[in-house]
């Protein structure tokens, strides 16, 4: 799963198709804990109702007995609009490739007019993951794929007022349940970024954002599962989007994750925009 693009979901939900268009984004978030993300996102109108972008991120995760953990993410998508269905299609790579990364493939086709936008998902995540890497044992590579579907919208309630939601269930083909003293579990407890975060049974997310006059306040809630430990964190941000000049952003996020596994973090996130 990708944190990096969350933001980016708000301004991509109604897309800007024009041709030779352009945003590139910028930020980083962190917690409590000391985790720290940065990321770097681009994306450009090819053609009238084709858009193409990319993201990358960096997180750093310092983890139990002195395991110090750096993930990478990098992505790369197009998205087509048909009139009024639309076609997404992405390439991701995710992980450490020292433990665990995956590469991942989603499409998305889409229904979209001026107040509704309904999608249907799909994921293939192929993971490579060296189960012992920080036990006196061997390392021993394990490979495993999971297949995930799910849903996701926008609704417009009003001129200002508008609701998006998403959803998605992952199904795997190996199972991942361990007993919760397993060291494996230090990997776990500590963040939503440590990295076997990404392995999780389902994510569901629903937000309501206002717009007040060039500003955009937005509140979401999130609450997922994770695969490995089957332990549920809750989490609830709220942001706020507001111009810099006439062709930039700036968007704060604060939120609070309620998680079985690693306890209450505070999350911040601070992200800049620029638009062509």
């Amino acid at each position: 799963m990708s944190w990096f693009r969350a933001p980016l979901f708000l301004l991509f939900a109604s897309p800007l198709w024009a041709a030779d268009s352009y945003v590139i984004g910028a930020g980083i978030e962190t917690d409590s804990d000391g985790a720290v993300a940065g990321s770097l996102s681009a994306g450009i109108g090819l053609a009238e109702n084709t858009w193409l972008s990319s993201a990358f991120a960096k997180t750093k995760v310092d983890l139990p007995r002195n395991i110090n953990i750096d993930t990478i993410y990098a992505d790369i998508e197009i998205d087509h609009w048909f009139k009024p269905l639309g076609l997404r299609a992405t390439a991701a790579y995710w992980g450490d490739s020292d433990i665990l990364d995956s590469v991942d493939y989603r499409a998305s086709l889409y229904w979209r007019n001026d107040k509704v936008t309904l999608s249907g998902n799909y994921e293939y995540r192929d993971f490579s993951f060296d189960i012992l890497r920080d036990t006196r044992l061997p390392g021993r590579d394990v490979e495993f794929h999971a297949n995930g579907l799910g849903l996701s919208g926008k609704f417009k309630l009003g001129e200002k007022v508008d609701l998006i939601f998403s959803g998605i269930d992952y199904d795997y083909n190996v199972n991942l349940r361990i007993d919760e003293n397993r060291p494996i579990l230090d990997y776990l407890s500590v963040s939503r970024l440590s990295l076997l975060n990404s392995l999780i049974d389902y994510r569901a997310r629903v937000g309501l954002g206002i717009d007040v006059g060039e500003r955009r306040w937005s509140v979401d809630l999130a609450t997922w599962k994770g695969e490995v430990d089957g332990r549920k964190t809750r989490s609830a941000t709220l942001r706020f989007i507001t111009p810099l000049g006439d062709r930039s952003d700036i968007d704060f996020g604060l939120g609070v994750d309620d998680a079985e596994g690693y306890g209450s973090v505070t999350v911040f996130s601070f992200y800049l925009y620029f638009y062509g």
